[in-house]
């Protein structure tokens, strides 16, 4: 079998263990423990406001080295999850009463961390009418209001079955609308139970038609099991839905009952995809193992927007007839 066959094919005994066991972690995979004065700085600004980070809560990789810049993504509507998706850390069960003081606090950590980029995701809410996109748009106009110059960008649910929420939501004009797709559609079963594929997908291309002047955005993680030509079709979808930033990283297991990692990607791998994805049309690509939707968040929009600018200035004038 090769390499891309998944662990429990290649390794049935695996399948009768109590936890899912994942292969030893590579050298290009290990990250130093977070210990900076401005980690520890900006780990107390959350606790003394009441916020929630996805930084801590997904457990990621980053978290040192962006703390250590005092750059956090926020995670708004509580810290429980209604969803239960195996790659995920965030808590499932039922969840928290939203804070209204919300916006505020949120808005005056971003004014005490100078963030001129702000990457703002939250928790599936299905209990709620709207899935929290008032809540969403609430956060972005506060931003507005107390932060002028710094550019907003949002990862939101997928809000299904919530009636005009993606209106909602795109009406508070944030500069990037993220929704990640997280995997190929054959793997969502096991790895996105409570999500669907186009539905996500249907999402991001919606966001579009309303405003095509907001950048969108999705990632996906690899070392799950899927193949090459399960991610290049997923690459095409996003174009066809329109989407200008694609990102790729490795998947990595937060406990060992989480799905297990199937393999490690290595970076040539990544750097394959990257020429791949740039082929197919997408005005930034992000792609390497550590690659994670708000990591370099901020420098990443701005190469975004020049980009577009070059696009944009390489396209000729259309004649008219006199």
């Amino acid at each position: 079998m090769d390499v891309q066959t998944p662990a429990k094919l290649r390794h049935p005994e695996k399948a009768h263990r109590p936890d899912n066991l994942s292969p030893p972690k590579p050298d290009w995979i290990r990250v130093k423990a977070p210990n900076s004065r401005e980690y520890n700085e900006t780990r107390e600004l959350m606790r003394g406001l009441n916020l929630v980070t996805v930084c801590e809560e997904a457990s990621c990789p980053n978290i040192g080295e962006c703390w250590k810049q005092k750059h956090a993504t926020f995670m708004i509507l509580g810290s429980v999850c209604t969803r239960a998706c195996a790659f995920c850390n965030v808590a499932t069960g039922k969840p928290d009463q939203l804070d209204p003081h919300e916006p505020d606090h949120l808005a005056e950590a971003v004014g005490k961390l100078g963030l001129h980029h702000v990457v703002i995701t939250s928790v599936d809410r299905d209990d709620l009418d709207d899935g929290g996109a008032a809540h969403f748009a609430r956060v972005i106009t506060r931003l507005r209001e107390t932060s002028p110059t710094c550019t907003i960008e949002i990862l939101t649910p997928d809000f299904m079955k919530k009636d005009g929420a993606i209106e909602t939501v795109v009406a508070a004009k944030p500069d990037v609308f993220n929704h990640n797709l997280e995997t190929v559609p054959r793997l969502y079963p096991g790895i996105r139970p409570g999500a669907r594929y186009f539905t996500s997908l249907s999402l991001l291309k919606r966001v579009k038609e309303i405003d095509p002047t907001i950048f969108t955005k999705s990632g996906i993680m690899v070392g799950l099991g899927e193949t090459r030509e399960e991610v290049g079709q997923v690459m095409d979808d996003m174009r066809a839905a329109d989407v200008d930033f694609i990102t790729i990283g490795q998947y990595l297991q937060p406990t060992p009952k989480h799905a297990a990692v199937d393999r490690f990607v290595t970076p040539d791998e990544f750097e394959s995809y990257t020429k791949l994805a740039r082929a197919k049309g997408f005005l930034m690509v992000s792609a390497s193992p550590l690659t994670r939707s708000s990591h370099h968040a901020g420098d990443d929009f701005k190469k975004l927007r020049e980009a577009r600018n070059a696009m944009a200035s390489s396209v000729p004038p259309v004649k008219t007839s006199k």
